[in-house]
């Protein structure tokens, strides 16, 4: 849903930012804002800042900036409604009334929703019962203790085609909407409804916010054809867009920095046990792209945890497939395979945690375990075979959207592929088209590829050991100098350009160290000027290093950069520069992208290429 502007704005008038994240974060105050340790990386030294005046958080640790929903999303992996939902009722700041479909839509889910709240408590007591003893022993022999049950919420559904139905009925719910939450099985054909769980141990199933809304059953009796049974889709249940075990594992996964997918329910408790409670497991189904991104709110490579055998590794195999259309710069997946026959139950109880947790840090990735999935399907022994193998691995990568991510990917397959083959021909004979190196005595032969590649390195290296590529040409690379001295001049341009700054990658550690003391002083300054500024750095034993950096561009730099530039001159003047320093980065970034290629291949298409960037780079900067 989207929310008028005006709502933001009186949430964010009702409620600071220090109220906000000063129930996660410690926070001290400091002249006009307060300080804290970072919540989004371990530390010993406060580099994270608030400041209520301007409305935002700042984090020099790892760059992390926002406001108050912002840092909701990024702390509890709300999503942007649930963040503006829980701040509004906080703040007391009424949200725009739903149409009339959406209300009728609400009134059902609240009713659906007390239904299945009620159900959990019948199936719960339900486990007390003395009819329940073979349910409880169950439990037992898998070693859950009373209080983990009632921590899951775990019950008992009896042996009964009624009993459920019954209990809803007399406590006044609608036979319509039992059979609507799934509790019952009813339709045209079927005369009388009969409850869908029966002799089973029930797990609840809850959304984000924690609420029931479905229910899976383990059945107890062998010769039941489904051992796990699930709610069908409902209007609050939908099997492709939930995690049993996220709304708890949630917050857990944000304080780790990981999340794990396990396969079943006991595995999650198991998990949880052993002091892993951010584990959650898809619903009996095989992962979805709506359970992928729903891990990606809680962590960027979640780690897929598989049984050792067959079954767990065509699972893995299927989570590959699914995931690579929806790859994106810096979310992926990683795998780890358990020794063949055991779950995460059977390595806990035999091995311990910490056979686990070096398990879990051995996590494939998902580029490698794709590599597996192809590789192992066949021998690879003649051309037309690896022709084969390389056509079907490019297939797959070619299903990738992101087209960033799918041009590293075939760049790193087709290195893989020249490793595997090139130097290990399957005949077990020595490559054709060979030349002697060195003493012939030696026998030491040396393909022409490699040859080529040996001929070329020296190039390559001349072009990424010269200071342009190290970041320490001076004349040339001067627009970090720049930028930073146009923020000294002109602090205001932070009014509007703070993020952008924020975000700036910078080579140099004096322009880094500057561009954070600029900040600083943005951020504890309601309206910071030249002469507060110079005040600021002169109190971090900057003044020095700044003043040296201002002459430097005050000789050579734009006349938009100095002092006396006009306010229009030096806006237009910043906004040419930033644009040629995002220029630069990218070129950089192709640069660096070319050499890796040309290290892997190293044909003359490589090393063309190579130059052909330099040059653009060359030319960029000195366009600056």
């Amino acid at each position: 849903m989207r929310y008028p502007p005006d709502i933001l704005d009186e949430i964010r008038a009702r409620l600071s930012v220090s109220q906000v994240v000063s129930r996660r974060v410690k926070l001290k105050r400091a002249g006009r804002e307060f300080v804290g340790l970072s919540p989004f990386k371990q530390e010993k030294t406060p580099s994270f800042t608030v400041n209520d005046q301007k409305g935002f958080y700042h984090c020099f640790a790892t760059g992390e900036h926002g406001d108050i929903f912002t840092f909701l999303m990024k702390t509890e992996g709300l999503s942007f409604p649930e963040s503006v939902e829980r701040l509004a009722n906080e703040a007391g700041v009424p949200l725009p009334a739903p149409s009339p479909e959406a209300e009728q839509k609400t009134a059902t889910n609240d009713r659906l929703r007390a239904l299945t709240q009620s159900a959990a408590q019948f199936f719960q007591n339900c486990l007390n019962h003395p009819n329940a003893s073979h349910a409880k022993a169950y439990l037992q022999q898998r070693g859950l203790t009373s209080k983990e049950i009632e921590a899951f919420q775990i019950g008992y559904a009896p042996n009964s085609k009624d009993a459920l139905k019954n209990h809803l009925l007399q406590q006044n719910f609608q036979l319509a909407d039992i059979i609507l939450s799934g509790m019952a099985i009813g339709g045209p054909d079927i005369k009388v409804p009969y409850d869908r769980f029966r002799d089973r141990i029930i797990f609840p199933i809850k959304d984000l916010k924690g609420r029931i809304i479905a229910f899976g059953g383990r059945a107890l009796d062998p010769n039941q054809p489904a051992k796990y049974l699930n709610s069908p889709e409902t209007p609050l249940f939908h099997k492709g867009h939930q995690l049993y075990n996220a709304a708890e594992a949630r917050s857990a996964a944000y304080q780790a920095k990981a999340i794990i997918v396990t396969e079943g329910y006991m595995d999650v408790i198991a998990m949880h046990r052993a002091g892993f409670p951010h584990t959650v497991a898809p619903l009996g189904t095989a992962l979805t792209d709506g359970q992928m991104s729903l891990l990606w709110r809680m962590a960027t490579e979640p780690i897929l945890c598989f049984d050792g055998d067959q079954a767990g590794q065509k699972a893995a195999y299927r989570a590959v497939e699914t995931a690579l259309p929806l790859l994106k710069p810096g979310h992926s997946l990683k795998f780890t395979f358990l020794p063949d026959g055991q779950d995460p139950d059977d390595v806990l109880n035999q091995q311990g945690r910490d056979e686990m947790q070096s398990l879990l840090a051995a996590a494939k990735p998902l580029s490698e375990v794709l590599w597996q999935k192809e590789y192992q399907q066949a021998e690879w022994n003649t051309p037309e075979r690896r022709a084969a193998l390389e056509q079907n691995l490019l297939s797959l990568i070619d299903t990738i959207q992101d087209q960033t991510v799918k041009s590293h990917y075939t760049r790193e397959i087709k290195s893989r592929l020249w490793r595997t083959f090139q130097s290990r021909p399957a005949s077990g004979k020595q490559p054709r088209n060979t030349h002697w190196s060195g003493n012939p005595q030696n026998r030491t032969f040396q393909s022409k590829a490699q040859k080529y590649k040996a001929e070329k390195q020296p190039a390559t290296h001349s072009l990424v050991n010269s200071p342009l590529m190290q970041g320490k040409t001076q004349k040339k690379d001067n627009h970090e100098p720049v930028l930073v001295s146009m923020l000294l001049n002109h602090p205001w341009l932070l009014e509007e350009q703070d993020e952008a700054v924020a975000n700036l990658k910078f080579l140099t550690t004096e322009a880094e160290t500057l561009r954070n003391a600029i900040l600083e002083a943005h951020f504890m300054e309601n309206s910071l000027d030249r002469s507060a500024l110079q005040s600021h750095l002169e109190r971090q034993s900057l003044a020095s290093t700044a003043s040296h950096m201002q002459s430097t561009v005050a000789q050579n730099g734009p006349q938009y950069a100095q002092p006396e530039a006009s306010r229009t001159e030096a806006q237009a003047g910043w906004h040419e520069l930033m644009m040629r320093h995002h220029k630069a980065e990218e070129l950089k970034k192709e640069l660096q992208a070319a050499e890796q290629a040309y290290r892997e291949e190293g044909n003359q298409q490589n090393f063309e290429r190579l130059k052909s960037i330099q040059q653009a780079l060359e030319q960029s900067l000195l366009e600056m």
